[in-house]
């Protein structure tokens, strides 16, 4: 059955007139009588029969007025955005894929935003191990944050931030004495943060430059990790100026044409038009300024 027929037969029985039927439908009773014998057809039911001037249901179609009715109040319903979002009713755990070091900068603004406004979310940290994978596309993960790379081609996206990373080392380190120059940078032992195992990057292709090399004593999965051990051993840590300054590491600008990270948030189409994903996007956006704000935390 044309389930579009259901729509002028709730028109139908509801007016019992063709031409009724047809101005509430915005068409012609020439097209409503056709579609009236359509009906017929299908239901092999004459549904209106003539009585005078006017037109009465036949039995099966009084009986099943109310039911035609009812299924096409439940399809509007169904099909429409309903009431205007309330984020305060809001009942739903989102997940995020990050960096542990954008997760310990950007947690506590974010849980205070969504915590104020919507206290039924959860917010779930994905491991990184998802980073470069289908996530987004599979709906694994909600957004994606950090340095966007390898997306898929449909995937939206929004710049957030640069972030410019800095030196940190322990206080009774030899770098937190003096100016840090290049010879001296180079020449201290360095921890590596990759998630891969990768010990080089974009410090050791500046430094070749320079003809420097630097020794890499450790490759770590975690910022964090990278962090304590720094705070601990004569290690070099490249850090943000925030996470450093969380754990009473010195900082140091880096004596390198470094690179800024674009640092982005990422998500699927399916979620564009999503209210509660809306929501969610902005108050990533304002956790974000707000840190900016603050001295530069992100920044």
């Amino acid at each position: 059955m044309d389930l579009n027929l259901l729509v002028a037969l709730d028109a139908l029985l509801h007016e019992q007139s063709v031409t009724r039927a047809a101005e509430q439908l915005q068409t012609s009773p020439a097209a409503m009588s056709r579609t009236l014998g359509r009906i017929r057809r299908v239901l092999h039911d004459p549904i209106l029969v003539r009585a005078g001037q006017g037109m009465v249901m036949t039995p099966f179609a009084a009986a099943m007025r109310d039911g035609v009715h009812s299924v096409i109040e439940q399809s509007r319903t169904l099909l429409s955005r309903g009431a205007a979002f309330d984020p305060a009713s809001l009942s739903r755990t989102f997940t995020l894929q990050t960096s542990d070091l954008l997760i310990d900068a950007l947690t506590p603004g974010l849980l205070a935003a969504t915590g104020n406004d919507a206290p039924g979310v959860t917010l779930r940290f994905a491991s990184e191990a998802v980073e470069d994978t289908r996530a987004l596309r599979d709906g694994l993960i909600d957004v994606e944050l950090g340095v966007l790379k390898h997306l898929d081609p449909e995937t939206r996206t929004a710049p957030l931030a640069s972030l410019r990373l800095v030196g940190a080392v322990r206080s009774e380190h030899p770098l937190a004495r003096d100016r840090v120059t290049p010879q001296r940078f180079g020449a201290a032992e360095h921890i590596s943060v990759s998630r891969r195992g990768h010990a080089r990057g974009p410090v050791d292709e500046r430094l070749a430059e320079l003809g420097i090399q630097r020794r890499v004593a450790v490759v770590l999965p975690s910022h964090t990790a990278a962090l304590l051990l720094a705070r601990e051993t004569d290690l070099v840590c490249l850090t943000t100026e925030s996470a450093a300054r969380r754990l009473g590491l010195h900082t140091f600008e880096v004596p390198l044409d470094l690179p800024t990270l674009e640092v982005g948030m990422a998500w699927h189409p399916r979620n564009d038009a999503d209210a509660a994903h809306q929501w969610l996007r902005a108050r990533i956006r304002d956790t974000v300024a707000d840190l900016a704000s603050d001295g530069g935390a992100i920044l």
